[in-house]
Parts: C-alpha cells; sequence; structure tokens
C-alpha cells in the first residue's frame, strides 16, 4: 500500500475556496477520498492562530479527522497589515518527509512550493500531488506536480 503524507496550507485553501466558490473546503471527504489511494502516514495542517471560537472548532475538527495541526501566532503590524506565513516551515517537513513516504500531496495554491516540490521529486523519486482552485493555482505549481487536483464542488461543503 503506497504511503501517502498530506500538507494543508489552511489559509490558501480557505481563501481561494471562499474567493472561487463562496464555500469552504471539505477536509472529511479529503480524507475519505485519500485513503482509499493509500495509507496515510502524516497529515498535517498549518494554521495560524488568532484564538476565537470559531477557529478552535475548527481546529478541533481538524485533529479528529487525522490532522497533526499545527500553529502559529496571528501578528497584526502597526501599519494595519497582517503576518502568519507557513511557507518555511511546510517546506521543512515535507523535505523530512520526502524519503519515508511514496507520494506527497500538498494543498495550496502558492507558486512557491514549486520548486520544493521539482526537487523532492527529482532527488526522491517519490509522486508529488497538488490540490488546488485551478484560477487561483500559480501555472508553476500545478506544472511542477506529478499530478494536479482540482478543488471543486465534490470537495466543498
Amino acid at each position: 500500500m503506497k504511503k501517502l503524507a498530506i500538507f494543508v496550507d489552511v489559509q490558501n485553501i480557505y481563501y481561494t475556496c471562499k474567493e472561487a466558490y463562496g464555500r469552504q473546503f471539505n477536509y472529511r471527504k479529503l480524507w475519505q477520498h485519500l485513503g482509499y489511494e493509500g495509507e496515510i502516514a502524516i497529515a498535517n495542517a498549518y494554521a495560524i492562530h488568532r484564538g476565537d471560537d470559531g477557529q478552535l472548532k475548527f481546529q478541533d475538527a481538524l485533529k479528529h479527522i487525522g490532522f497533526e495541526v499545527k500553529l502559529k501566532p496571528f501578528i497584526q503590524r502597526s501599519d494595519g497589515s497582517a503576518k502568519g506565513d507557513w511557507d518555511v516551515g511546510i517546506t521543512i517537513d515535507i523535505m523530512e518527509a520526502a524519503s519515508e513516504v511514496d507520494s506527497i500531496i500538498l494543498l495550496s495554491g502558492d507558486g512557491d512550493f514549486a520548486l520544493l516540490l521539482g526537487h523532492i521529486a527529482h532527488k526522491y523519486g517519490i509522486e508529488t500531488q497538488v490540490y488546488g482552485v485551478p484560477q487561483l493555482t500559480a501555472k508553476s505549481l500545478i506544472d511542477s506536480a506529478a499530478k494536479f487536483h482540482e478543488i471543486d464542488g465534490s470537495l466543498l461543503q
């Protein structure tokens, strides 16, 4: 059975699904779908911690499904902008998992991950998959993955 590692850029998936469809992503449907593909050995969801009740319930739901939820504090800058980027943390975790699994599955539309996926596919000979909203996923990321899965109505709540 194929060993899978799932990495979810929660903020990216939330905002792209909201913008494109006005709906939320259904993590339980994803988990069920991937369970047919292989054994889920690693499942990390990366989010920003704001401490509100709705977010805490969402994080608990992710944990109940089987995800390890990794949180960074929400930082509001004095100019009104916000900081909360998981790109480096996701990259480190993917690099560490690449030698342990058969397939890396990334949920994000962020083109910054394209180089990473190309590198691990070449270095470790593993399959790379991306789930993203087509019109909001960087072409470079789509092109870097062995398989691109369109987030559509079947994966939404």
